[in-house]
């Protein structure tokens, strides 16, 4: 795996990324856009999203998505990691330890302090993973998600 680059996602990647998030799309048995969509949402980020990519070739055989968090602890920022994802075929080499180790070392090069994240708490493969990062579960918090009719609800609640 040494000849694979990380790196950030410039525009020309997109394509190749794409294909990546249709994968990972079918590993979690989850429904997929279609691929113009994908494209037309990396083209859109938001403002403070940053995408790793690890590279061999014109393949993405990786990523990791973060954004930018303000305020932390002592008012600092930080980064918060939303997705992480290998290729199937390029599991167990390293490469998300070396994609997690790249987001550490962009974390501090802006000046954050903490990379937080959810995980699976059912799959005990990612636990270990993560474990193995020197990443410790912080049980003090818990993970809520606002969405569908109740996220519509909310947000026309002011509006009576």
């Amino acid at each position: 795996m040494s000849e694979i680059a990380i790196r950030l996602l410039q525009p020309e990647d997109h394509k190749a990324l794409a294909a990546l998030m249709v994968e990972m799309q079918g590993h979690y048995s989850v429904p997929c856009p279609p691929v113009q969509d994908i494209l037309a949402g990396l083209a859109a980020l938001p403002a403070g999203v940053d995408i790793l990519i690890a590279m061999k070739g014109g393949a993405v055989l990786g990523f990791a998505s973060a954004c930018n968090l303000y305020p932390g602890p002592g008012l600092k920022t930080g980064f918060f990691l939303k997705e992480i994802y290998v290729a199937d075929a390029a599991r167990g080499a390293g490469l998300g330890r070396r994609l997690m180790a790249a987001l550490a070392e962009l974390a501090l090069e802006r000046g954050h302090r903490r990379i937080d994240w959810t995980a699976d708490a059912d799959d005990a493969s990612l636990l270990r993973f993560y474990d193995g990062l020197g990443a410790v579960p912080y049980p003090k918090k818990v993970f809520y998600r606002l969405t569908g009719d109740a996220l519509v609800e909310l947000a026309g609640a002011d509006q009576d």
